[in-house]
């Protein structure tokens, strides 16, 4: 099949800012991963998205933009932008030497059972500012089909795991603002599903309560303690009860359930809410893992790996030690997976999300024949 060369988009429910890498492939196998780049929200956007996130939550038409979401998909679109100008610029890349973008958007709302699922950001418009082909709304035909929208990345995480020739089975632990687990069988079977909280409602409870922006390396969780009884109140929530295929909104849970403790204690009781829920994700697994290999935000808080090593027994690797990107892997995912949906591959299975066949997805976007080049003119 015929190699492409695409540059992934993510800007995650973490809310920090968008990462950007570039993979040549085939939509089968990887090629070559390339470079990869970020970009940082300011803290005026940040709080633009945090808003607009209280104004998603009362939407039931998702082409609906009310209060500060069309302010916010401005910003996602011009940020989005931003940070690929400025990525061809670094790299000494031409538009026209990419042929296609993956571009996630900022996800504002997931009910899947609602088959409702919101990702602002205008491709479109992208495409044409960019003068490049944008695959954007990815979630959708999987969730109108009935299936949960997510995680997207499963069959990314399969190609990563035959590239790298580890030995199954393996469980791939994606902790962003969710938590999400790709459980690979001995025979390259896969069953993925979201966990539960991921890192959101630490940020966000360091935030409100110290300013931080995280805690860094799990520290402050690390001289808490956990509050056991919080914990047992949360495990009941029925989304822990669920079997998969299943997928979390981001608000569906809130910090305010440690109002009560002190920071540390806070951040320990959340943590540890993370820790535990990707741990019971084995309940589903019929199997036990070689390995946990931990990416995103996740992979660089020592308190969860030590703690996800303890609780499960089963030995933590960062995605970065068997030579992936635990920073970028999502990027990196959203890159291969524009180039499957232009391909019409399937992005999404029945053991991934629900979906009643396997299914592509995604909108592509053409830009016009005068917007070629743009990224470097601006």
């Amino acid at each position: 099949m015929t190699v492409m060369t695409a540059i992934g988009l993510m800007s995650g429910t973490s809310l920090d800012g968008i990462d950007i890498a570039l993979v040549e492939t085939d939509g089968e196998n990887i090629e070559r991963f390339g470079p990869t780049g970020y970009l940082a929200y300011g803290a005026a956007e940040r709080a633009c998205l945090r808003a607009a996130l209280e104004d998603a939550a009362q939407l039931s038409n998702r082409d609906h933009r009310p209060g500060l979401l069309a302010e916010a998909e401005a910003l996602v679109t011009r940020g989005h932008q931003l940070a690929i100008k400025e990525f061809l610029r670094d790299n000494g890349l031409a538009p026209e030497q990419i042929d296609v973008i993956g571009f996630h958007g900022q996800t504002m709302l997931h009910r899947p059972e609602q088959r409702l699922t919101v990702q602002i950001g205008d491709g479109a418009k992208l495409a044409e500012e960019v003068g490049i082909p944008v695959i954007y709304d990815l979630r959708a035909a999987d969730i109108a089909a009935g299936g949960q929208g997510a995680p997207l990345v499963p069959v990314f995480h399969r190609a990563l795991v035959e590239a790298a020739g580890l030995a199954k089975p393996v469980a791939i632990v994606n902790i962003g603002g969710v938590a999400n687990v790709t459980l690979i069988d001995a025979c390259g079977g896969i069953t993925s599903f979201d966990t539960g909280p991921g890192n959101a409602l630490i940020d966000d409870w360091v935030s409100d309560k110290a300013g931080l922006r995280f805690d860094d390396d799990g520290r402050l969780a690390a001289k808490g303690r956990v509050d056991e009884d919080t914990i047992g109140k949360l495990l009941l929530h029925p989304f822990f009860r669920k079997p998969p295929p299943k997928s979390l909104d981001r608000n569906w849970f809130r910090n305010d359930i440690v109002s009560h403790l002190s920071l540390e204690d806070g951040a320990a009781t959340l943590t540890a809410l993370t820790i535990r829920t990707i741990a019971k994700s084995l309940d589903h697994a019929g199997f036990r893992p070689k390995c946990w290999i931990i990416a995103g935000g996740g992979a660089q808080n020592s308190e969860i790996k030590r703690q996800l090593a303890r609780i499960s027994g089963i030995e933590v690797k960062t995605a970065d030690a068997i030579g992936w990107s635990s920073d970028f892997l999502e990027a990196q995912a959203f890159a291969y997976l524009a180039v499957r949906s232009f391909k019409q591959m399937p992005l999404t299975f029945p053991s991934t999300t629900g979906a009643p066949v396997p299914m592509s997805g995604g909108i592509l976007a053409q830009p016009s024949s005068s917007s070629a080049g743009l990224a470097l003119d601006a």
